[in-house]
């Protein structure tokens, strides 16, 4: 399970959040604890960087918020971010700096690290999205498993036990999904792969890799070769 442990996935200097993650070995260990955090930093944020809109909410004075986007607490959008219309934060959402978040996005309980993209039909939830990810258009993540059952992480031929519900995708620094995919229940997606559109992924994708489907994953440096 080495390759699902945080530094192997994510750079922590790319995200206002990084104090969550202290005491965590896997990414998903803090998807619980985000509301908390959220409003904890949240009251301890600059004012003449940040305002507080609503309840629980804090907007970095930089950032572009559509009036036609619906947010919900705890919610922190960073600097430089950009929330377009009719984008739903449903709550418990951290969008880092220069994030986009687009047109009918949905997001809830997830953590959007820096320059982050979900830019048109997306929904994530219970995710944690590394630096310049990116969502293709209408690519998802599905964060509940149909019989219900706890989500389990499989990696390598390993299995870790998670104990959550809902968990929907844990995405790498720099990865590509591509259009109308679907990240089902426990994905991870190491740095730097691209997923190609219209894929159905579920366990662990290598890092620095080309997903084509379950049964074609190329690595990059062997492309090279």
């Amino acid at each position: 399970m080495q390759a699902c442990r945080i530094e192997r996935l994510y750079d922590l200097r790319e995200t206002i959040a990084a104090a969550v993650f202290e005491g965590a070995e896997y990414p998903w260990e803090v998807l619980p604890r985000i509301r908390d955090f959220i409003i904890e930093l949240g009251n301890s944020l600059p004012e003449d960087v940040f305002e507080r809109r609503g309840e629980n909410i804090w907007i970095a004075k930089s950032a572009k918020v559509a009036p036609t986007a619906c947010l919900n607490g705890p919610l922190i959008i960073d600097e430089g971010a950009e929330v377009r219309h009719c984008a739903f934060v449903r709550g418990s959402a951290i969008v880092g700096k220069g994030a986009v978040v687009g047109n009918s996005t949905e997001l809830k309980n997830v953590i959007l690290f820096n320059k982050v993209q979900v830019p048109h039909y997306n929904y994530v939830g219970d995710s944690i999205l590394g630096y310049k990810a990116h969502m293709g258009a209408g690519s998802i993540t599905s964060n509940v498993k149909s019989d219900k059952t706890l989500v389990v992480v499989h990696c390598h031929g390993k299995e870790c036990h998670t104990g959550l519900k809902k968990f929907g995708a844990m995405l790498g620094d720099n990865v590509e999904v591509g259009c109308n995919s679907v990240l089902n229940p426990g994905t991870v997606v190491g740095r730097g792969t691209n997923i190609y559109p219209l894929s159905m992924v579920r366990g662990y994708v290598p890092e620095n890799s080309i997903f084509k489907n379950a049964d074609e994953i190329v690595i990059k440096r062997d492309m090279d070769e």
